[in-house]
């Protein structure tokens, strides 16, 4: 059968794409937040509260994508999902960096530690807690896992960092998606 019989490859559409990248976005951020559940939970790592902040921007953030995904927003919707998906994505981002510098402090830089979250909840007003909370503590610089040489706060940030691109990749891409066949 000659090539010029074969099919056309297929084309995508841009509100078929952008729905694409916003449904993996969303699965992302879910499998990320199962993972961290599985590693509390099964492996008996707990979570520090910088940890619990990310996971609160990756559920944040895949809300926003699961809602893009659902809505598949055309024209001006589709930067304000970005937009939408855009703060949780960079302020994750922020409190992974913040983390993953506390984690190379030396031994003797580390902030000592503070009570724990449940303590500064039960005492103090929401955003004194928050304020607490990213100033660090000693309990958020210790490693309990790598993966390939990178920590958890790491792999957050590197999933913060591909997810901020997810999000404006699917709302900046206007033209069709053509598959092209290579034989």
């Amino acid at each position: 059968m000659p090539i010029s019989d074969l099919p056309s490859p297929p084309s995508f559409s841009p509100s078929t794409a952008l729905r694409r990248w916003y449904a993996l976005g969303a699965g992302a951020c879910f499998l990320l937040i199962g993972f961290a559940l599985f590693s509390q939970f099964q492996w008996g790592l707990q979570p520090c509260p910088l940890c619990i902040f990310q996971r609160i921007a990756f559920a944040v953030l895949g809300v926003v994508f699961a809602l893009g995904a659902a809505h598949n927003p055309q024209g001006t919707g589709r930067w304000i999902y970005a937009s939408g998906a855009l703060l949780p994505a960079l302020g994750g981002s922020a409190i992974a960096a913040r983390h993953v510098w506390l984690t190379h402090l030396p031994a003797d830089q580390v902030p000592s530690c503070g009570p724990g979250l449940n303590f500064l909840i039960d005492a103090f007003p929401l955003w004194n807690v928050v304020k607490m909370v990213l100033t660090g503590s000693g309990e958020c610089a210790k490693v309990d896992w790598t993966f390939l040489g990178l920590s958890m706060p790491a792999w957050s940030l590197v999933w913060f960092i591909g997810l901020t691109v997810v999000g404006l990749v699917g709302a900046w891409r206007q033209k069709p998606v053509k598959i092209n066949r290579v034989f």
